[in-house]
């Protein structure tokens, strides 16, 4: 069995997420701790209780998901002896990307909580609230998205974001622009558009503010070279020089998170089985949608690590 690890991006979150490890590994609630101390903020508090409104904000909802998904890796590696350099690969969706690259050692927790915040806090300022949207374009693949963004746009901004899995790519921009493209699609006879419950049109032009202030961010962080080879979002292949990653990080704001080829790379390069580790069990169920062949499990709460093995 040839493995990857992957780690799961907004929309995951759920209150209580997190509390269960906290309460079963001290390896967990240190990671907890760290996060908090560095954000200088009782983050663990929001995840384990809520409210629910507070953890879903961007700049409360990224650094949480990371610290889960950290978390879970942390506590794998002492009780079971995962090693990750022995994976093939590890990649995350979207924010997953840099809970990625922290449990493969190429960014510090502390660092990784701070960018972020500063990642979740810039793309909802990039945008004010109810200029820009996101709708998944239901039975549409890559190039049928592409199409019906470029004759929604009409001089705005609308393109496909996320590539998720066959029949289901996300499209983003200016509001108005989403809404002709759900048009569009019921138009032409797709199986549903529907506006996604989302505060900011994410990985699309309209988020360069937000790409700026992390170039600046990530200018200033130490990145080392991952202990895996890392499958970058707007790339959908391998990279593990630090110099390319943190361009990359950049160009993934506004760019497009590529998951379904993704996917496809690491089953091309001989990956059988794909972990997700964190809150929830959306990129395990992406996987099977993109390969049935390939094999996908979660890993968030104490029982699955229980039942986690190496072999």
């Amino acid at each position: 069995m040839t493995r990857a690890f992957v780690f799961p991006g907004q929309g995951s979150q759920a209150v209580g997420m997190g509390r269960e490890l906290a309460a079963n590994f001290a390896v967990a609630k240190s990671v907890f701790d760290e996060v908090d101390a560095a954000l200088g903020q009782n983050l663990s508090a929001l995840m384990f209780e809520g409210p629910e409104g507070d953890l879903t904000l961007t700049e409360n909802a990224q650094p949480a998901l990371m610290a889960v998904s950290v978390a879970v890796a942390r506590v794998l590696q002492a009780e079971k002896g995962l090693d990750l350099s022995k994976a093939a690969f590890v990649a995350g969706h979207s924010l997953g990307e840099y809970s990625a690259l922290c449990a493969a050692g190429a960014i510090s927790l502390t660092d990784t909580a701070r960018l972020l915040k500063l990642r979740g806090q810039s793309m909802q300022k990039a945008v004010p609230v109810g200029v820009g949207a996101m709708a998944a374009i239901l039975g549409a693949d890559l190039d049928a998205a592409r199409e019906i963004a470029a004759e929604a746009a009409q001089g705005e901004v609308c393109s496909a974001a996320n590539d998720n899995a066959p029949g289901q790519v996300v499209v983003s921009g200016h509001k108005a622009a989403v809404e002709r493209a759900i048009k569009i699609a019921a138009e032409r006879g797709f199986k549903r558009a529907i506006l996604l419950p989302v505060s900011a049109p994410f990985h699309c032009p309209l988020m360069q503010p937000a790409a700026d202030a992390m170039a600046a961010a990530l200018a200033g962080t130490a990145i080392q070279s991952p202990v895996a080879p890392l499958v970058a979002n707007v790339t959908a292949s391998a990279v593990t020089d630090p110099e390319t990653i943190r361009r990359l990080l950049v160009e993934q704001v506004t760019g497009a998170v590529r998951w379904r080829e993704s996917v496809l790379f690491m089953k091309e390069q001989g990956v059988t089985e794909l972990v997700e580790l964190g809150s929830g069990k959306v990129l395990a169920g992406l996987v099977k949608r993109i390969d049935k062949e390939l094999a996908a499990i979660s890993v968030g709460a104490p029982a699955d690590i229980d039942a986690f093995t190496l072999a």
